[in-house]
């Protein structure tokens, strides 16, 4: 097994290269799932040897998402550069093996069956650029609250709202996080993005930002974002950063682990008034329930199952649906299997 010298938490975003379809639990070993053994072996053996890096099989990646659910990737790898990272890409879609890039896990719902394929986390993609004229260029697995600090700091404005917000550079730019009247894809300039073996900058109008989206083909890899803020004064800027991350505190003392708000906010209507007013909060599926606090948080309350908030999920989705007319979408990614044995892509 080969691992990287240096080691680190960070990591990026990516759309999923198989379809993301809507975690850990203290009651959940995953029975049933044969991670790694779906995985050709030949494909194991090339990622240890052709590519720099920390490959590890069975990785519970409970220990990777906010809410603390979801089953084991048949393989975790962290490549240990920009070369490394297109070896893995070509070595798996080579192989046919589904692959999926993740973040901070703070927007992330990962099913008890865990993912039956290769799962990627870029640590070293943690660089912070700032120019003196308001240019800025932040790799994909920065912190999005170190990057917002440091932007304060040089007296640098547009982003002072999402402090506190978790996650990444690259899950901010690809869920084009926002709060208050600012979001991150206001600010984007040009997207740094592997697609197949190349990595080419794209300006920011191909990718279409709209409300919680950004437009990615399936596969693409985010790697860095340049900015362009705003001069302002850092002590005001401070000031407005201290208040975000107060209210954000407070705001978000919901009870337990959670991934944020589940829902997105149908146009002119704010979804946890909809849930709210539909009766929905304190309301439980085995461990996972509704935040009293927050109506569109759910949490684990203890012993959750990934299986649990999903079905909370649907529920939430059903009967409000049934009882305003209007369909809630999901804000939370869904990835993985059931607990059942998912497709692999294991050799012959």
């Amino acid at each position: 097994m080969a691992t990287c010298a240096r080691r680190c938490s960070r990591a990026i975003w990516s759309s999923p290269s198989v379809p993301a379809t809507s975690g850990r639990s203290a009651r959940n070993s995953s029975p049933g799932l044969r991670s790694a053994s779906r995985v050709d072996r030949r494909l194991l053996d090339e990622l240890a040897h052709r590519c720099r890096g920390e490959l590890l099989r069975d990785e519970p990646l409970w220990r990777h998402t906010s809410w603390q659910v979801g089953g084991p990737a048949a393989v975790l790898f962290r490549p240990a550069n920009h070369v490394d990272l297109v070896k893995a890409v070509r070595l798996i879609d080579a192989a046919g093996c589904p692959r999926l890039v993740i973040g901070g896990g703070s927007n992330l719902l990962v099913r008890d069956g865990g993912f039956p394929g290769v799962v990627l986390e870029l640590p070293d993609f943690n660089v912070v650029r700032i120019a003196g004229d308001g240019l800025v260029e932040a790799e994909a697995g920065v912190r999005l609250n170190s990057l917002i600090k440091q932007l304060v700091a040089a007296g640098l404005g547009g982003l002072e709202a999402l402090a506190g917000i978790p996650g990444s550079v690259g899950g901010a730019l690809v869920m084009n996080a926002g709060a208050g009247s600012q979001e991150f894809g206001r600010v984007v300039e040009a997207v740094e993005i592997l697609s197949g073996e190349t990595f080419a900058w794209r300006p920011a109008a191909e990718l279409a930002f709209a409300y919680r989206h950004a437009r990615l083909a399936p596969g693409d890899i985010v790697t860095a974002v340049r900015l362009r803020l705003v001069p302002g004064d850092p002590e005001l800027l401070q000031a407005a950063y201290a208040e975000r991350i107060g209210h954000r505190r407070q705001a978000h003392a919901v009870g337990g682990p959670s991934a944020g708000s589940v829902f997105k906010n149908p146009p002119g209507q704010k979804a946890w008034e909809l849930i709210a007013g539909c009766g929905w909060q304190g309301r439980s599926i085995g461990g996972a329930r509704v935040s009293e606090r927050h109506a569109n948080f759910i949490i684990n309350a203890g012993g959750a199952m990934a299986a649990d908030i999903e079905a909370l999920i649907e529920a939430i989705r059903s009967d409000v649906e049934r009882q305003t007319g209007v369909r809630l979408e999901a804000e939370v990614r869904i990835v993985g299997a059931p607990a059942a044995t998912g497709p692999g892509c294991e050799g012959a």
